[in-house]
């Protein structure tokens, strides 16, 4: 059990999961099946213990949730309204992680009634405490980082087209009109990427692979690809 903090309160860890799939930005919510808000969606949350440090209890939720080790995790914001809990006070440190659906089993990305789910962004269910809050900021803190790092390269497999990587900003960004050949443009400028000697069936003409570059910087303040 989770352990209460000397000083009166409890401090929370709660993480906004990301991935793609479909063309749709999604998230991974919980179902409460206890009050307050019993039946309500979430988002994964855990009571800091005493002897982790808060990003390891990011983590070790991620892999309680997902089943899965070590993802993209940036912290947020702290949220400490005295009444986000109707029950006692607890202070919550906010994430997001960025998980490639390549690392998701495929029962968990179909189902959207178990617990957890995955919910589309621009769709999604009410949600529980000040959930809703966290996620807004969440995802303005996320297209605010795709403008000028290479983050969105996490939730991509390791082997994608030009066009899944241009599906995947304007997804994120919600703007479906990124020009072609300028975003072509600036990602050749960043030289974050380079071709592997494989191709993606896709109908039509086969589409060439790249991959992320193994020397490419994830983050350049310096640099804004987008607008």
């Amino acid at each position: 059990m989770p352990e209460t903090m000397e000083n009166g309160f409890q401090v929370a860890v709660d993480t906004v999961i990301f991935t793609l799939v479909d063309r749709d930005l999604k998230i991974c919510l919980t179902r409460r099946d206890h009050e307050p808000f019993v039946g309500n969606w979430s988002l994964p949350g855990c009571l800091l213990r005493l002897d982790e440090s808060l990003d390891s209890a990011a983590q070790r939720q991620i892999e309680d949730t997902l089943h899965i080790s070590k993802a993209y995790l940036q912290q947020l914001y702290t949220f400490g309204d005295p009444e986000r809990d109707p029950r006692r006070r607890v202070v919550s440190v906010a994430y997001f992680a960025l998980v490639s659906k390549d690392r998701l089993t495929p029962t968990s990305l179909k189902d959207t009634s178990g617990s957890p789910s995955w919910h589309s962004v621009y769709a999604l269910p009410p949600l529980a405490f000040d959930h809703a809050e966290i996620l807004n900021y969440a995802l303005t803190r996320l297209r605010y980082k795709i403008e000028y790092s290479a983050v969105a390269f996490e939730l991509l497999p390791e082997e994608f087209t030009l066009r899944e990587l241009q599906d995947a900003y304007m997804v994120i960004l919600n703007d479906h009109k990124l020009d072609k050949a300028n975003f072509r443009k600036k990602i050749r400028e960043a030289n974050i990427v380079e071709p592997v000697s494989r191709y993606r069936e896709t109908g039509g003409r086969p589409a060439k692979l790249f991959r992320f570059r193994d020397d490419a910087q994830l983050e350049t303040k310096a640099r804004r690809f987008f607008p």
